[in-house]
């Protein structure tokens, strides 16, 4: 098949009529009926300032605060005497010990914090990449954790001469808050094995996030012990005022962000479950009703944690992506079945309570960098595009969208693409066709011999004037963010953001 038959804004019913009449070339104008009555307006004139603009300053301060976190409990610790203690082997063990206890724990505090749902912070980093550092900081406190037991145990036993069974058991039997803490420890143990992508993999999110929040206990078992047998800790009035400081900021940021804003939240704006519309096979969209929708300053793009309250199972928490942009007495979510959880979700009553955390997500209006736009989504990654392209500012002309799909009736929201396309002038490309085989790619098979960022360019020439939004899959997400990048995308005029777990 030619370069020239790569997307199509036409829909053949048949064979037959995808001989009679074949696709039109990259960049050829859609065709759509201009007499349905449509139900996509124009949006409204763009704030001055959008309300989850992302303040970089935010996340500057963030950074440098943690990184001045792990300065100050170096410097306590050599205040306490750490460099003079590195004498002979077992006071080098143990002082080692000391230190990577410290930083462990402040890690361990560091990664609470990530993921707590601060808002200034969610909205300077986004889910993606406080996701990604929470990985990466919660794997660092875990070996240091480890470094920090080993380090201990061999010291005190250099030190008492005994062997190192006796030593772990003499520790662990008579050391106050040594019990609790090997709980808390065999907590995070089972946190991080799950934690590790082969075991995710076999793993429902429900149930991973279900063992995830043990981690939380993990670390508060931990607490007597650092008090009770850490002399770093406590030593001094600065290190009292430090610590106490840190273990406050993290319990309250829990308390007030993930508990008692959502519950707040909950109360104020009253969402139940209005309606439930299939979209295609295996998909649904739930409408919702409630109460002053505006004030929860929601914009089209981002998501929300959604439990509905229909029984057994209500309390897992479900990330789904608006997919029409918010209204101040409706919102929509449009959701496949990916697995029991969302599965339900087909059978939910009209009528039934809804319970939310959120809005969460950068990938909105505030980070668009150009006036020009090219979406990118596959599958039921259309979801939060489908609400941008409907709420978002730009001329007729000025916005494309490449929608994937397997095949022709995996396509959703068509009727409102088309109309999003007779009235704001949107140009859509639907690329029907499974994954190739034998590459990476975001093009179906049957364009496996065209190169990514040819066929890119190809459909928008002025690709690297555009601002970029991508939602699909992890993996064609980033065929597609490779492609763009070779296609001479400047990295900041990329957007995505990944449900990771």
């Amino acid at each position: 098949m030619s370069l020239m038959m790569l997307g199509s804004s036409e829909h053949p019913e048949s064979a037959e009529a995808a001989t009679t009449h074949p696709q039109p070339p990259i960049g050829a104008p859609l065709s759509v009926p201009t007499t349905a009555p449509g139900t996509v307006s124009a949006p409204p004139a763009s704030p001055a300032v959008h309300p989850c603009a992302p303040r970089h300053w935010w996340r500057d301060v963030a950074g440098l605060c943690a990184y001045a976190s792990m300065i100050v409990v170096v410097a306590l610790w050599l205040a306490h005497g750490g460099i003079a203690s590195l004498t002979g082997s077992a006071g080098i063990l143990t002082g080692l010990g000391r230190l990577t206890g410290l930083v462990a724990a402040d890690l361990l505090l560091i990664q609470v914090l990530l993921m707590a749902r601060i808002p200034w912070v969610e909205r300077g980093y986004g889910q993606d990449e406080l996701t990604r550092r929470h990985r990466l900081v919660g794997f660092a406190s875990f070996n240091l954790v480890l470094a920090h037991i080993v380090l201990i145990i061999l010291g005190y036993a250099a030190s008492a001469r005994t062997g190192l069974v006796s030593q772990a058991w003499d520790l662990i039997a008579n050391y106050p808050g040594m019990l609790l803490a090997t709980t808390g420890f065999a907590l995070l143990v089972m946190v991080v094995v799950t934690s590790v992508r082969a075991a995710r993999r076999r793993l429902r999110y429900e149930s991973w996030h279900l063992l995830h929040l043990y981690a939380y206990l993990g670390v508060g078992l931990s607490i007597p012990h650092e008090l009770w047998t850490g002399a770093d800790f406590t030593s001094t009035a600065w290190a009292r005022v430090y610590w106490w400081t840190v273990y406050a900021a993290a319990a309250g940021s829990i308390i007030v962000f993930r508990l008692g804003l959502p519950a707040l939240r909950t109360w104020r704006h009253s969402l139940v479950v209005d309606r439930v519309v299939a979209e295609a096979p295996a998909v649904v969209s739930l409408h919702l009703r409630g109460q002053a929708i505006e004030r929860m300053h929601a914009s089209a793009g981002q998501f929300f944690i959604w439990r509905f309250m229909t029984g057994p199972g209500w309390s897992r928490g479900h990330p789904y992506s608006l997919s029409a942009p918010p209204h101040p007495r409706w919102l929509r979510i449009t959701v496949k079945d990916l697995g029991d959880g969302s599965r339900a979700l087909a059978r939910v009553r009209p009528g039934s309570r809804v319970l939310i955390e959120g809005p969460y997500g950068r990938l909105t209006a505030a980070v668009r960098q150009r006036r020009r736009l090219t979406m990118m989504a596959s599958g039921i990654g259309i979801t939060p595009v489908r609400a941008l392209l409907e709420e978002l500012d730009y001329s007729p002309g000025e916005a494309t969208l490449v929608y994937r799909a397997s095949t022709e009736e995996d396509f959703i929201f068509r009727y409102e693409l088309d109309m999003l396309a007779a009235k704001r002038g949107v140009r859509v490309i639907y690329l029907p066709g499974h994954r190739s085989p034998d590459r990476s790619s975001w093009l179906p098979e049957r364009f496996s011999h065209l190169l990514d960022d040819d066929a890119l360019r190809q459909i928008v020439p002025d690709i690297a004037d555009h601002d970029v939004f991508i939602c699909g899959p992890d993996a064609w997400m980033d065929a597609v963010r490779d492609a763009a990048l070779l296609a001479g995308v400047p990295s900041e005029q990329l957007h995505l953001e990944r449900f990771r777990w």
